[in-house]
């Protein structure tokens, strides 16, 4: 159905380093609000469950299926819209054994129901579907099915869609405010391959044509790019790990041929878990278990379904990403994806635009299991090395209700975001609660950057509104301006947000002073007139000697 293209302009503002405000005009099209706001055809119904059923046929890239879809009416509406993105196709829609129409604008179909929605009730839907979807271009970043296959030439398939949109390849209420609370997958592949999904297997059928059916269980919330397929020659082995909440199932599907180099690479699993734990309260789906499945891409963050692709190597494909030295130790795909079962799949951005909700916190993980089996120093040391990736380009929020995605910074700069944070804290035991503390408070939820800024804040008792100002919204690094003259040091901070009173820790003469910085100039005695003056590098700030400030 052809449709009229809308574009909004949404405009953003930034400031420079002189602090004059800058406007940036982004175009953006009526599909982008379709799939980025809670539009009226979704706000009337609340998501319960999907059973997913789809048939992959790997020689035509090509699959079909159905969704049965269980949900809530909140409010008398008649229309429900439901995400499909081209080329995959809708070939009906069913409620109570009556046949829907449905009208196609781009990649939202609107379902015009026939029974009366009645407030309370819970009904279902029922989609079916087939196309040749999207194929990956670059996963998981550029994502869709990736269809490969192995070194004994197995057909070796997965699917990538965080951003892109889990309707890229089955029909979903795509959009990450609300998360289906469980789910069954049930995917049908060919004669000697496997499929690994979410949560766990719960049954295999060889079906009459010697194809095999595997059906997946999912207990606990999940968001739709979290949901994946994994299909190749797999093989498993498994480890009971005695967490928090008692026996985790931990379950790894690697290549037939991996299965040897696996069983002891992949001992950075259950390290991982004793660290996270630690720092962040127990792993939030015992009930789903943890899965780690080897795919033909680098890796991402399916929820009970870690995918791996980092060709069993330490560090980021053999390098580390912070030139410490320190990213050597560990294994960026297990330690990084897994990361995200607390930040992206336990706690989940309502908007894309607060993704730094999942990839700061997820980024600063790394640094803590450091801490966790190497000490604090290095720790730090790896954090401060990864600022060499940050670009600083533009604010990590990126705009709401059009599914945009802010700058990439939201991964090292917001990690160096949360190190300083705990340096502000300056008690770690206090800091681990806090971060403990967020994954007890917002439990399954889905939040806004609002609701942990308030969190933290008031966790702290302390008003870091315009930290989170500075460093989410705005490009600029605070910057200590200072001068000496004999014992008097004045400082000030520049370049920085209306507000800004950030406290600092400096070393005078090697030794850590505490001072609360803000625009205007303050003053500080100094032991001696030759007294030595730097920062400490934990806070992610720059610092600049000058003449004399005025």
């Amino acid at each position: 159905m052809k449709y009229i293209l809308i574009v909004l302009t949404i405009i953003s503002f930034s400031q420079t380093s002189q602090g004059q405000l800058l406007t940036n005009k982004k175009q953006f099209t009526r599909q982008d609000s379709l799939r980025g706001s809670i539009t009226p055809e979704r706000a009337w119904w609340d998501l319960k469950y999907y059973d997913l059923e789809v048939r992959v046929i790997p020689e035509d890239k090509f699959i079909k299926g159905s969704n049965t879809i269980t949900y809530e009416v909140l409010a008398p509406y008649q229309v429900m819209q439901i995400d499909l993105q081209e080329p995959m196709r809708i070939l009906s829609v069913t409620q109570n054994n009556k046949e829907l129409e449905v009208r196609q604008e781009g990649n939202a179909h609107f379902i015009q129901l026939v029974d009366q929605q009645m407030v309370g009730v819970t009904n279902t839907v029922k989609i079916t579907f087939e196309g040749n979807p999207r194929e990956a271009r670059n996963a998981p970043w550029d994502g869709g099915f990736s269809w490969k296959k192995d070194a004994n030439g197995k057909h070796f398939i997965a699917t990538s869609n965080q951003g892109l949109g889990a309707s890229v390849w089955w029909p979903n209420k795509d959009h990450m405010y609300q998360e289906v609370d469980g789910m069954t997958m049930s995917i049908n592949v060919p004669a000697g391959l496997m499929n690994i999904s979410n949560g766990r297997l719960i049954d295999t059928a060889i079906q009459a044509d010697g194809s095999s059916t595997y059906t997946w269980e999912v207990k606990n919330p999940i968001n739709n790019y979290g949901v994946n397929i994994n299909i190749g020659d797999y093989v498993n082995f498994s480890e009971v790990y005695k967490g928090e909440k008692g026996a985790l199932d931990m379950d790894y599907y690697v290549l037939r041929d991996n299965l040897e180099k696996a069983k002891t690479h992949f001992k950075d699993a259950p390290k991982m878990m004793k660290a996270f734990e630690h720092w962040f309260g127990p792993y939030p789906f015992y009930e789903d278990s943890y899965k780690l499945v080897e795919v033909p891409y680098l890796g991402m963050e399916h929820q009970s379904s870690i995918t791996y692709g980092n060709k069993y190597v330490k560090g980021y494909l053999g390098s580390d990403l912070s030139g410490s030295g320190w990213g050597m130790k560990f294994d960026f795909i297990i330690i990084h994806e897994s990361g995200h079962e607390w930040f992206a799949n336990n706690i989940t951005n309502k908007d894309i635009a607060d993704m730094w909700i999942h990839e700061s916190f997820t980024a600063y993980s790394e640094s803590l299991f450091l801490d966790y089996y190497y000490g604090k120093k290095a720790s730090s040391e790896y954090v401060i090395g990864t600022r060499r990736t940050i670009k600083n380009d533009r604010p990590i929020i990126g705009d709401y209700g059009v599914n945009h995605e802010g700058s990439g910074d939201m991964y090292y700069k917001g990690s160096n975001l949360l190190h300083t944070l705990r340096q502000i804290a300056n008690d770690d035991e206090k800091w681990r609660q806090i971060l403990r503390g967020l994954n007890k408070e917002f439990y399954h939820e889905t939040v806004t950057t609002a609701q942990i800024e308030n969190y933290i804040s008031g966790q702290m008792e302390i008003d870091l509104d315009p930290v989170f100002d500075q460093y989410l919204r705005d490009i600029r690094i605070p910057k200590l301006e200072y001068s000496i003259n004999r014992k008097t040091m004045q400082y000030r901070w520049a370049d920085v947000v209306d507000g800004f009173e950030m406290p600092i820790q400096v070393l005078i003469d090697g030794e850590k002073t505490w001072i609360t910085p803000s625009s205007k100039i303050q003053k500080i005695k100094l032991p001696s007139k030759d007294a030595e003056f730097d920062i400490v590098e934990d806070f992610y700030v720059d610092y600049k000697r000058k003449d004399a400030l005025d």
